[in-house]
């Protein structure tokens, strides 16, 4: 009996010990059952969601670029994509074979297809090509039904309507390479994002780019794509419009591609706005926004006209006889008066060394006016060897050459405005006397770009204002002729009577019966034209060639041709608009340069919304002077 008892006792102690194990372990498992489905619900709830929904990003619209009244110049359009799902397919060789009678496929386009085949899963849409015209998109849907798993998306791509009339302002778009990556933005992950690499789309590329929208995606647990739950769309990239005019333009560009290469650039001398800026022969940046194939860029990178570089802006050219402004205004205000006279006779001597006139039989006597108007080299020499160039530089410098003039787009060259410092720390050698004569007329060390040479006749024209030019307009739309603002320029510190020697012999370049330009006049009023002359070497003259004129300079190979320059403005008695013109090799800038450059003002006068005559207007048609229509610069021999 007391066996039995104990055995009871201990047979309960056991099961006591048993059952409250069991409580503390269904306890410990209720504890954490709450702590999971209560107290941690969330996060885990987010990790599932987070496995079964997909954030993707959405491209936003990219922003159009505008002329200055609203013309397109690059926009967006629908991009008709055809994609295959292999898995859909099945006999993916068999369905790339079908649609080669309905659209190109290229074989190396369809090796890779069948590489990204086999490198991703049967479900992931593979692009097979981009871009398809409407032609081809009606004839792959119309027989969609004999060919599974192909389709057509929508997306969208640059385009530029007016192909290379500003294609060197505009830039274009490319794919976001490795070094593209430093920038946070999600976006450029994307694959087939596109981002601005030069011109204006690389230098507004953020406002351009806009925010991206997202698309959340249910998939399943090897990731196909179920539906779409939600959807956000993006902040499409702003507008920018420029200065631009696109009629203009597209003028411009039509009578810079009648030559070989050429630059020009038309800017109002009151606002510093470019109106013009050509560049020819130019690239049309719809070929990169679509990838360019190999022997497209080695056509364009190998051409000795240089199609890929904007001249108006990275061209850097002597500036031959257009110096010759400088040049006099520095001579004033080194105290020479302008009726100081200088006997031209065809050359000057320096040592031993003779320095040679455009003009072989001489000028005659001439006061500062009359050696502009003549576009004297004998003139300049005597300026250049009194004042030396030194002054010549301070007077450059302030007229905008020899440095970078603070456009908004990449790629704009200083140019250079030598100095006898400049000479002693680059090259290791002293100035020479003979170089102050070079130097003054536009040749030797001094180089200058389109854009400085416009820049300089602006700042002449509007009375020694330091306008800079500007390419971006401050509002995207509105009526051109609309009053704005008036933008205030510090003072250059130019003499009125230097100002007023220049705008004269400019004015009689134009319009005197002596004038290298006046077979480029304006005859009509109130669009009378001040202008001046250049015409560069490229290379020196021996003084064989110089005396028995064994080839003219049209008889030369393309590279060993003079450049023809010219600058001027309009109207002549209250200036508006500054033009520079050069003609890469064309020859005498009169003759090349100058008719260019009448017609471009011509048109930019009519289309000015202030213009107070719209009739039509006729240059002059009296036929170039010869002996005046040169206006070639000399040089040593």
């Amino acid at each position: 009996m007391y066996r039995d008892n104990a055995r009871i006792k201990s047979f309960g102690r056991r099961t006591a010990l048993i059952a409250g194990g069991q409580l503390l372990l269904f306890g410990v498992l209720g504890a954490r059952l709450y702590q999971l489905q209560v107290l941690e619900s969330s996060r885990y709830k987010l990790l599932a969601d987070e496995n079964r929904i997909h954030l993707r990003l959405l491209p936003p619209p990219r922003g159009r670029i505008l002329d200055r009244n609203g013309e397109m110049l690059a926009v967006n359009r629908d991009n008709f994509r055809l994609l295959l799902v292999p898995e859909e397919a099945r006999d993916v060789e068999g369905i790339l074979d079908a649609l080669s009678h309905y659209v190109e496929l290229p074989e190396p386009q369809r090796r890779r297809v069948l590489r990204e085949v086999r490198r991703n899963r049967a479900f992931v849409p593979i692009t097979l090509r981009e871009n398809l015209s409407w032609e081809e998109v009606a004839r792959v849907e119309v027989n969609a039904p004999d060919l599974p798993g192909v389709s057509i998306d929508v997306g969208q791509t640059r385009e530029y309507p007016e192909g290379g009339t500003a294609g060197h302002l505009l830039g274009y778009v490319a794919a976001v390479s490795e070094s593209d990556q430093d920038d946070e933005d999600p976006l450029l992950a994307l694959p087939g994002f596109r981002i601005g690499k030069s011109g204006v789309e690389k230098i507004q590329d953020l406002a351009m780019r806009g925010k991206a929208g997202n698309s959340q995606l249910e998939v399943n647990a090897v990731g196909r794509v179920m539906r779409e739950l939600a959807r956000q769309e993006g902040v499409p990239g702003q507008d920018v419009a420029l200065t631009l005019d696109l009629p203009l333009q597209r003028l411009a560009m039509k009578k810079l591609a009648e030559k070989e290469s050429a630059a020009a650039v038309i800017m109002d001398v009151r606002s510093g706005d470019v109106l013009v800026m050509a560049s020819s022969p130019a690239y049309d940046p719809n070929a990169f926004a679509r990838g360019l194939t190999s022997d497209e860029w080695g056509s364009l990178s190998t051409d000795e006209k240089t199609p890929l570089i904007n001249k108006a802006i990275a061209g850097v050219y002597a500036p031959g006889s257009t110096f010759k402004l400088a040049v006099a205004i520095a001579a004033i205000e080194a105290g020479i008066e302008p009726d100081h006279r200088v006997s031209c006779h065809g050359w000057t001597d320096l040592g031993n060394a003779r320095f040679h006139c455009w003009q072989k039989r001489g000028h005659g006597s001439l006061d500062m006016v009359g050696g502009i108007e003549n576009s004297c080299d004998v003139y300049f020499y005597d300026l250049a060897r009194r004042i030396g160039v030194d002054k010549i530089a301070e007077a450059a410098n302030k007229l905008g050459l020899g440095k970078r003039v603070g456009l908004e787009v990449p790629g704009e060259k200083p140019g250079l405005m030598p100095t006898r410092a400049w000479k002693r720390a680059t090259l290791g050698q002293p100035w020479t006397p003979g170089e102050n004569l070079v130097a003054g007329i536009g040749q030797g060390y001094v180089l200058t770009t389109p854009l400085q040479l416009a820049v300089m006749t602006a700042r002449v024209a509007n009375g020694a204002k330091a306008v800079t030019p500007r390419l971006f307009r401050d509002m995207l739309r509105g009526d051109a002729s609309a009053p704005k603002p008036a933008i205030e320029f510090p003072d250059l510190d130019i003499s009125p009577k230097a100002l007023e020697v220049v705008q004269k012999g400019m004015w009689a370049v134009s319009n005197s019966p002596r004038g290298t330009a006046r077979s480029s006049r304006i005859a009509k009023q109130p669009f009378e034209m001040a202008g001046k002359t250049g015409t560069s070497q490229v290379r020196r003259i021996t003084k064989y060639e110089r005396e028995t004129r064994v080839r003219k300079n049209e008889e030369l190979p393309w590279k060993e041709r003079d450049n023809a320059l010219f600058v001027g403005y309009v109207p002549a008695k209250q200036p508006r608009y500054a033009i520079s013109v050069v003609v890469e090799h064309g020859g005498g800038g009169a003759a090349v340069a100058g008719p260019i450059a009448r017609d471009l003002l011509l048109e930019t006068m009519l289309r000015d919304p202030s213009g107070r005559d719209r009739g039509p207007t006729v240059a002059s048609t009296d036929g170039p002077l010869p002996t005046k229509a040169k206006d070639g610069d000399g040089g040593p021999t």
